[in-house]
């Protein structure tokens, strides 16, 4: 079996607090779980931006299924537990989960755009 060291890093960085200018710093929490139709991939994880007053501005999680309107259930639907929060408001929009370095990736790549939008 091929090492994944995208997971390895990932699994690594869990605890890990990493500051980022004028005061913003991100949190890694992450884990590894028995595999299920939510998490296929056997990570649990949430990993976030926090302002300088430690509110979570940003953030990609599987922690919990994305809230649904009433209106859009139905049976066999798939509920959605990978996804990202764009800012402190949104309930979250689903997250395609590729691989762990592509997660890292990813959540790195928003930090960046967030950050360069406020001028950070």
């Amino acid at each position: 079996m091929d090492r994944d060291f995208g997971l390895d890093t990932l699994l690594d960085l869990n605890g890990t607090i990493i500051e980022q200018k004028h005061g913003y710093w991100v949190k890694f929490e992450v884990s590894l779980t028995n595999t299920s139709p939510e998490r296929p991939h056997g990570i649990r994880y949430s990993i976030t931006l926090h302002n300088e007053y430690g509110q979570r501005v940003m953030g990609y999680d599987n922690a919990h299924a994305l809230k649904v309107s009433h209106r859009k259930k139905y049976a066999g639907r798939k509920v959605e537990f990978d996804h990202r929060h764009r800012n402190q408001k949104d309930i979250g929009i689903p997250y395609e989960f590729k691989d762990a370095y592509q997660l890292i990736q990813d959540f790195f790549e928003s930090v960046d755009k967030l950050l360069a939008k406020t001028g950070s």
